[in-house]
C-alpha cells in the first residue's frame, strides 16, 4: 500500500477489507481518497455541451453531484473500489438450456445460421444475461460489514448515478480507460461490473496509475455496429447499448445496424484483446466459438406486461414499460425475421393495430423491411395462399395503415410500405 502498514490499525483494516471483497468474488480492488474527480467533471461536461451524451442523463445529469465522492457519505474519506467480472454462462452439452427467464443458452438452433430459425432468436448482451450488480452488491456488502464491525460507517454505491464508478476506478488503480470509453482491467480485461464503498475510515489507499494497455489497439473502433467510437470518444447517440433502453423510437438510421440484438451490445469490449485473454484465463468459452445467450423473438411479441417485467425487470426499462422491449423485438423481426412465414406475418398484423403508435410505426417498419404488404385488410405474407387476420378500420387509423392507395399521415414508414407496394407491380420480384 502507498500508506501505512498492515501492522497500523487501519492499514490492517484496509488489508482486511480488501481480503473479503476478494472472498466475496470481486476480481480487482482498490483504496482511494474522496477528493473530486475533477478531469472526470469536465469530460462529461464536454461531452454533454458537444452533444454526445445524447438524451442519456446518468452522471451526465448533475457532474459536480456525481463527481464528487464526499457528497455520499457524512465525512467521506475513503473509497473502497471493486469490479466484479460477467461472464457467458457455460452452455449444456447437449443444445440449448432454457432458463426461468426465457435467456437460452445458444445452442444448435441459435447457431445454425438458417433462415426461419436464426431469425427468431434475439440476443442479449453478455452482461445482462443475468443481474452482476445484485452479486457486486452482495459482495460489496460483506466488505462494508467489515468496516461497520470496525466502528466506521458504510454505504455502498453501485449502478448509481451518484459516482462516476470509473473514474474511483482508475484512481484505486483497478485498470485504465480503454478506447471503447469503458474500465479494462488486467485481471478482467473489460467485462466486469464496478462499485465501491464509501465510509469515514480513513484507510490507506491503493492510489496508483495504471499503464495504458491499448497502446495503439483500435480493435473496438471498427467493431462498433454503428461508428459510435471515434479515438476514446463515445457518442452515445449511436451506441446501441444506449438506445435499445433509450424512451421513444429506435433511430431509423441505427435500426438495420441493430441486428438481432434485444437487449444490450457488447461488440466494443467482447472484441478487446485484454477480454478475450481473461475469458480463456477464467475458464470461460473462447468468444466467437459459440453465440451467447438468446431470447425468443416472438414470445417476446407475444407476452403480456407482468410476465415480460418478471423475466426482463432487471433490465432497465424506460418508465418500467415493457413496450420497450417490444419495439426492439419488432426491430429485430424487421431485420431477421423470414416473409414466408406465417407467425410472423401474424404478429405484424396484430402489432399494425396496437393502440400504441410506437409499437404500430416499429410494425409498419418491419413490414416493409421483410417485403410485407400493408393491405386494408390486413398484412399478406409473401407465401402464395397466406394471407393475415383482417384488421378492423379503428385500428389501421390508429397505426396509419396503408388503405386503398390512401397515405397514412402518422407513420411514414407504412407510406413508404404504400409507394414500395406501387413500384412492385411495376417491377415484379424487387426486392427489399
Amino acid at each position: 500500500m502507498a500508506e501505512g502498514s498492515p501492522s497500523d490499525g487501519l492499514g490492517g483494516l484496509a488489508d482486511r477489507v480488501l481480503e473479503v471483497g476478494r472472498d466475496a468474488g470481486l476480481v480487482a480492488m482498490g483504496i482511494c481518497d474522496t477528493e473530486p474527480f475533477l478531469e472526470a467533471r469536465q469530460e462529461l461536461l464536454d461531452r454533454r455541451d458537444a452533444g454526445l451524451a445524447g438524451t442519456m442523463a446518468f452522471t451526465y445529469r448533475n457532474p459536480e453531484r456525481s463527481t464528487e465522492p464526499a457528497r455520499l457519505l457524512r465525512n467521506a474519506a475513503s473509497l473502497v473500489v471493486g469490479a466484479m467480472p460477467y461472464r457467458q454462462p457455460r452452455l449444456a452439452d447437449d443444445g440449448d438450456t432454457a432458463r426461468s427467464d426465457g435467456v437460452t443458452g445458444a445452442g444448435d438452433v441459435a447457431a445454425s445460421g438458417q433462415r426461419g430459425t436464426l431469425s427468431l432468436q434475439a440476443r442479449v448482451a453478455r452482461y445482462a444475461t443475468d443481474d452482476y450488480y445484485a452479486v457486486l452488491r452482495a459482495a460489496l456488502e460483506r466488505v462494508a460489514d467489515e468496516l461497520r464491525r470496525a466502528g466506521f460507517r458504510a454505504h455502498i454505491v453501485a449502478d448509481d448515478n451518484a459516482l462516476v464508478d470509473r473514474a474511483a476506478a482508475v484512481r484505486a488503480g483497478l485498470g485504465w480507460i480503454g478506447r471503447n470509453t469503458g474500465l479494462i482491467t488486467p485481471e478482467a480485461g473489460g467485462e466486469v461490473v464496478l462499485g465501491s464503498v464509501v465510509s469515514d475510515a480513513v484507510l490507506p489507499t491503493t492510489n496508483r496509475s495504471v499503464a495504458d494497455g491499448c497502446g495503439s489497439c483500435r480493435v473496438c473502433e471498427p467493431a462498433c455496429p454503428t461508428g459510435a467510437l471515434d479515438d476514446g470518444r463515445l457518442d452515445a447517440r449511436k451506441c446501441l447499448a444506449w438506445l435499445v433502453q433509450a424512451p421513444g423510437d429506435f433511430p431509423r438510421e441505427h435500426r438495420q445496424a441493430l441486428g438481432d440484438r434485444l437487449y444490450g451490445c457488447d461488440e466494443c469490449t467482447v472484441v478487446c484483446p485484454p477480454s478475450r485473454l481473461a475469458s480463456r484465463r477464467l475458464g470461460d468459452l473462447p468468444h466467437g466459438e459459440r453465440p451467447g445467450p438468446t431470447v425468443d423473438v416472438l414470445e417476446v411479441l407475444r407476452l403480456d406486461d407482468e410476465t415480460l417485467l418478471e423475466r426482463y425487470g432487471r433490465w432497465y426499462l424506460p418508465g418500467r414499460d415493457p413496450n420497450a422491449l417490444r419495439r426492439n423485438a419488432l426491430v429485430i423481426l424487421g431485420n431477421t425475421g423470414d416473409g414466408f412465414d406465417g407467425a410472423t406475418a401474424a404478429v405484424l398484423e396484430r402489432y399494425l393495430a396496437d393502440e400504441s403508435q410506437l409499437l404500430a410505426g416499429h410494425a409498419a417498419w418491419a413490414a416493409l423491411a421483410l417485403g410485407l404488404v400493408a393491405r386494408g385488410a390486413g398484412v399478406r405474407s409473401r407465401r402464395a395462399g397466406h394471407r393475415g387476420a383482417g384488421v378492423g378500420a379503428a385500428a389501421r387509423r390508429r397505426a396509419g395503415a396503408v388503405d386503398a392507395g390512401q397515405p397514412a399521415r402518422d407513420h411514414p414508414d407504412l407510406v413508404r410500405a404504400g409507394r414500395r407496394r406501387r413500384c412492385r407491380r411495376r417491377q415484379p420480384g424487387l426486392g427489399v
